[in-house]
């Protein structure tokens, strides 16, 4: 009876970590969703979900396991300007012709 009710209280001081943030993340179509999404995915992150139509990237993330910084570097390493931090020209090259944002291409 001790351990049941000694869980949940654990479980629940654990949760007070979690933030829940929003990114402008630049992107054009599926493709972009599915790579944006699984490179904000580092330790730490919860939940990460992109829209395609408001480039909005919303994320669940524990603060003592990780930081927007990290998680936006790793977007941006992808290929994707997200937030602050802007890919590098050599990491955006890497895109397929179809998710060249920068380009002003606008494939649904």
């Amino acid at each position: 009876m001790v351990i049941a009710f000694i869980s949940p209280l654990h479980v629940m001081a654990g949760n007070h970590d979690v933030v829940t943030a929003k990114f402008k993340v630049n992107g054009v179509c599926a493709k972009c969703k599915k790579r944006i999404e699984e490179a904000a995915y580092i330790k730490g992150v919860k939940y990460a979900g992109w829209d395609v139509d408001s480039h909005q990237l919303t994320l669940k993330y524990d603060s003592s396991k990780t930081s927007p910084d990290l998680i936006l570097g790793s977007i941006a390493k992808a290929g994707h300007d997200a937030g602050n931090i802007k890919a590098t020209q050599a990491d955006y090259d890497k895109l397929p012709s179809c998710c060249r944002y920068r380009d002003g291409v606008k494939i649904h």
